[in-house]
């Protein structure tokens, strides 16, 4: 049961609007976020037009300022960005769309002086962009804005899109413009083309990119393919998109034409979103015997746990164990170890990856920081043996190589290995945790800065 110290409704309620008032004064003092947030409240409780005034105000005071928006403050930024998407979107549109439409594509307008001051690096500012063309485009459908002149709109962010802010507009905005505002945005649009064009870099791509759009919003599959250039679409990922399009209009044969003239190297990590595509397409069309055969054949050669696992579900019952080991057979001797691992962790198979570690320790890279503490953290629990020869692996590295700033690290790794020591059952040729540390000894005994951390 609460007291009536605990922090909620009822119990500050009981506190008096007085003094309520008082304590929120005193918490807003000194932040400026809090400041706008309550001036916010008092607008909202007058009408929508207040509301505005205050929005508008503010996203006229981001606009002017100048000051690098530094890392430590990309958070409080994006917290104000919030605050006034959400009530333009909650308060503002609802009772004024007309107003609600111009007030978002003022906050979309923040879009190039925010990022010309700031590195958002992690993207996080860019989603509230993204988020507000989304809003936008539900606003302007409610205000019901002249599709001529939302075109016109459109047009002007895509010319000023140079940080990918606009990337989702058209998208967003295709259901507002209608049939007659994606034809005249497609006017526009060529008019732009040919014309000469400095301000904008790689002019014809921008405008591709954006003729595309249209295309897809008016399901014209025809017209998207022609916006790709002959030797783009022989890319596997491009040659995907095209398929996959092709497929949505029920047009399976086109679309494994499309996917077979791509220019295939057999790279996994670039190819696959073709090999996806491809086997469904085989599937659509019936082959399915053809898509397993390929799905197992991609499996062996990249150990992708995403075509095993679409290899596995389409077999019968009992036979996708034996397949299972089968596969795991394969990846104990797959050439590189850390695939092998990996694929382990991600299936998931510890006991697997156990015995992958235990077999092949010599072939351990602990330069591999991010995948040698995941698989450490992984195993630790009931695979001990497996886990100090990762956590050893990692030590060596950082000591042999004289990687200082990992030797923190190191040492929080050595101490693991430690706690470790007593649940080994069966240690095989894993020489002990106290003949492990003699030998760092005698090897990097010189290394204070590791040692310092050795507790």
């Amino acid at each position: 049961m609460a007291t009536k110290t605990t922090l909620n409704a009822k119990n500050l309620e009981a506190l008096g609007s007085q003094r309520l008032a008082e304590l929120l004064i005193e918490i807003s003092m000194g932040s400026a976020a809090n400041k706008r947030k309550l001036r916010m409240e008092l607008a909202g409780s007058h009408s929508s037009e207040e509301v505005a005034r205050e929005v508008r105000k503010r996203l006229g005071s981001i606009a002017r300022a100048r000051t690098v928006i530094s890392w430590r403050r990309v958070k409080s930024t994006k917290a104000d960005l919030e605050t006034q998407r959400k009530t333009i979107v909650e308060t503002v549109a609802p009772d004024d769309p007309g107003e609600g439409f111009e007030l978002i594509w003022q906050f979309l307008s923040l879009g190039e002086p925010i990022f010309e001051r700031t590195d958002d690096a992690s993207g996080v500012l860019l989603a509230s962009f993204h988020q507000a063309c989304s809003d936008a485009g539900t606003i302007a459908s409610a205000s019901g804005i002249d599709p001529d002149i939302l075109a016109d709109r459109v047009l002007a962010a895509v010319q000023n899109n140079g940080y990918g802010q606009f990337d989702p507009f058209i998208p967003a905005m295709a259901p507002a413009l209608g049939n007659e505002g994606l034809d005249r945005l497609k006017s526009l649009l060529l008019q732009w083309l040919n014309e000469p064009n400095e301000s904008v870099r790689d002019h014809e791509t921008t405008v591709r990119i954006a003729l595309q759009a249209i295309a897809d919003a008016t399901g014209d599959v025809d017209a998207y393919i022609a916006e790709q250039p002959e030797k783009t679409r022989l890319i596997p990922a491009i040659a995907a998109e095209i398929a996959r399009r092709l497929l949505s209009a029920g047009r399976a044969e086109d679309a494994l034409q499309a996917l077979d003239g791509a220019d295939v190297t057999g790279s996994p990590e670039r190819e696959m979103e073709w090999q996806l595509a491809r086997a469904e397409t085989l599937e659509t069309l019936g082959r399915t015997d053809e898509a397993q055969v390929d799905r197992w054949r991609w499996f062996e050669q990249s150990l992708s746990d995403i075509h095993l696992r679409a290899f596995l579900k389409r077999l019968p019952d009992f036979d996708d164990m034996d397949s299972e080991e089968r596969a795991f057979a394969h990846a104990r001797t797959f050439p590189d170890v850390h695939q092998a691992l990996a694929f382990f962790l991600r299936w998931p198979a510890l006991g697997q990856a156990a015995k992958l570690v235990i077999n092949r320790p010599a072939e351990l890279n602990g330069d591999l920081y991010d995948l040698m503490t995941s698989a450490a953290e992984a195993l630790s629990p009931h695979h001990p043996l497996a886990a100090t020869l990762i956590l050893r692996s990692m030590i060596d590295f950082s000591l042999d190589h004289g990687k200082a700033s990992r030797y923190k690290h190191a040492a929080r790794h050595l101490a693991t290995a430690q706690a470790l020591a007593p649940h080994i059952l069966d240690p095989g040729t894993l020489i002990s945790h106290e003949a492990y540390v003699a030998a760092l000894k005698r090897l990097h005994g010189s290394k204070s800065g590791f040692w310092k951390h050795v507790a």
